[in-house]
């Protein structure tokens, strides 16, 4: 007999009552997502699954003295990349938080390193307490428009649809691919739908007409809504509705209104993108649900929103619920308002207690992933290379939109002393350069900014969403390069300078993208660059370094800079930085 069948049996056996449960839960009022009631009973244990509710004796016992048992909630889309931590230090900072499943896209490390990048996820994740499952990037690059570090084909992701931790394609990016059916892209979406996998969507600033190209092909989930209307139409044409808050877009206070008792089962909450220092201040998903609640969403609904909903969408038929056959990943909280947690139970084992340092299982060592290379590979700079050369003051100018990845198309009169730009603090017109960092090309995209807020000195990163290049924005040509060096040295990361000082710099020497060292450590770091900020003056408003990072991602309205310069989203093209005419 194989494991699968002695766990069978003994599943079996414990739910008939022939055999003691490992574990019971008792006293516990209990969350049926299935139906919308709170229940009564005992909740028997074995071998990390659910093998019956009712009345059940076991070798150990949990007293929940009247709390609420819920199933843990599940991330339904977030990059873990934007966390800045390797994934077994994620897993210790969301299992407090009640998320015991994640459902991941890599395109960040894949832009940077493509199929090894994946490789490197998929090893990074073996022996977590945390559950994590990936969906296959689709757009590296997102666009012709910019510079990655790689290029991934359908025939490179097809090997990866066979690991049992693959769920599907990723938010497929490329809109006007999809509309073209160009040859790349059908065969993308065609792998996955001849691996019977999911596709998620991301249909920033599409119409309903064109929502219906992404249906069409098969297309089913998307969180790029930003308003009650971009809602209804996705949930109208038979679209999951992914509600995001992250660190910069925060839209589901945005999007509630458009849930009502009939659609809310088609709804699941994501963060998509959320900082370290977000996560463990604020929260994950439980700030969602949490959030939801306070804006007038019930518990009950809510709850489902995190847990059944999301494992439905993605055919995840073990975890949602608390149910016989069902993993036994559970929640108790203190009331169902607040969503107070006392205890996570991760397959069947406490993994967090309120007041209790975590337990062993939070901590699991996984087999250290292959190292990958230094991504950081930048052609000689110059201080002139940062100039912007202007024949005219009136310049097409990147707006910034706090707390929104959508920017405003603006066209400014801006400051030009023998023949070039000089930026403004009083105006706020601050340069911004995109350097491609990952093959000597030597391509520098230079635009020019306004409302980022800084008052002196300059920021740069190595994050620039979706290609990952170098991008630093400032009010003094010198600062802007002693950071560009700086993040060359340090193989990626995050830094502040001024005045030829170094503020603060947070080292992200995994594809620029994340650190090797512990959550706390990092935490710390990521402490230093909010000191640095401060001391430039930087807007309070929104978070200086993650705005910047959505400022290179050309999918997302309405005007972003690449490598390759200025981008009107609306056009889909380079557009000059000075105004034609």
């Amino acid at each position: 007999m194989d494991k699968l069948q002695e766990d069978l049996k003994k599943r079996i056996l414990v739910a008939g009552h022939e055999l003691a449960a490992d574990l019971v839960i008792k006293n516990a009022r209990i969350i049926n997502v299935f139906t919308g009631e709170i229940m009564d009973g005992d909740v028997a244990i074995t071998d990390g699954m659910i093998a019956g509710i009712g009345s059940y004796q076991g070798k150990k016992f949990l007293d929940a003295q009247g709390q609420y048992l819920i199933p843990g909630f599940i991330d339904g889309h977030v990059h873990i990349e934007s966390a800045m931590v390797l994934p077994k230090e994620l897993a210790k900072v969301l299992l407090p938080h009640g998320v015991t499943t994640i459902i991941a896209d890599p395109h960040e490390i894949a832009n940077v390193h493509g199929v090894e990048g994946l490789q490197f996820m998929l090893q990074s994740i073996e022996n977590l307490s945390l559950d994590v499952y990936y969906m296959l990037p689709s757009s590296v690059p997102a666009t012709p428009f910019e510079n990655a570090g790689a290029r991934l084909l359908a025939e490179d992701l097809i090997s990866f649809y066979s690991h049992s931790n693959v769920l599907g394609l990723a938010e497929v990016m490329d809109f006007p691919s999809v509309k073209k059916a160009t040859l790349d892209m059908l065969q993308k979406l065609s792998t996955a739908h001849n691996q019977s996998a999911k596709i998620d969507g991301h249909a920033a600033g599409l119409s309903y007409e064109a929502l219906n190209i992404y249906m069409a092909a098969g297309i089913r989930t998307d969180h790029e809504a930003v308003s009650v209307e971009d809602a209804r139409n996705r949930l109208s044409l038979g679209m999951y509705l992914m509600i995001r808050q992250g660190s910069v877009a925060r839209d589901l206070i945005n999007l509630l209104p458009a849930i009502t008792p009939s659609n809310a089962k088609r709804c699941l909450f994501v963060t998509d993108d959320k900082h370290l220092d977000d996560l463990l201040e604020e929260g994950s998903i439980d700030h969602n649900v949490r959030l939801a609640i306070q804006n007038g969403i019930e518990p009950i609904t809510a709850i489902q929103m995190a847990t059944l909903n999301v494992a439905e969408c993605f055919g995840l038929t073990d975890v949602g619920a608390i149910a016989p056959g069902y993993k036994a990943d559970l929640l108790l909280l203190e009331n169902l308002e607040s969503i107070s947690i006392s205890h996570v139970l991760k397959h069947g084992d406490l993994v967090y207690q309120k007041g209790s340092h975590l337990q062993k299982s939070t901590s699991d060592s996984n087999s250290a992933p292959i190292p990958l290379p230094n991504s950081v590979n930048l052609a000689p700079l110059s201080l002139e290379q940062l100039s912007i050369p202007l024949a005219s003051a009136r310049c097409n100018v990147i707006g910034i939109i706090p707390n929104s990845l959508v920017t405003q198309h603006l066209q400014e009169e801006v400051d030009v002393k023998d023949g070039v730009f000089v930026a403004s603090t009083e105006n706020d017109l601050l340069k911004l350069a995109v350097l491609e960092r990952h093959h000597q090309t030597g391509n520098i995209g230079l635009g020019i900014v306004k409302g980022f807020g800084l008052k002196r000195g300059a920021i740069a990163s190595t994050i620039a969403h979706d290609s990952h290049n170098l991008i630093c924005v400032g009010v003094k040509d010198e600062d802007m390069l002693l950071a560009i060096r700086h993040l060359e040295k340090v193989k990626g990361g995050l830094v502040v300078a001024h005045s030829g000082k170094i503020l603060a710099s947070l080292p992200l020497p995994v594809a620029g993208l994340m650190s090797d060292r512990p959550y706390l450590e990092v935490y710390d770091g990521l402490k230093e660059i909010a000191k640095g900020l401060r001391y430039l003056e930087a807007s309070e408003q929104f978070n200086p370094f993650l705005t910047l990072s959505f400022l290179a991602l050309p999918v997302i309205p309405q005007l972003k800079l690449t490598d390759l310069g200025l981008f009107d989203f609306s056009q889909f093209k380079h557009i000059p930085i000075e105004v034609d005419g």
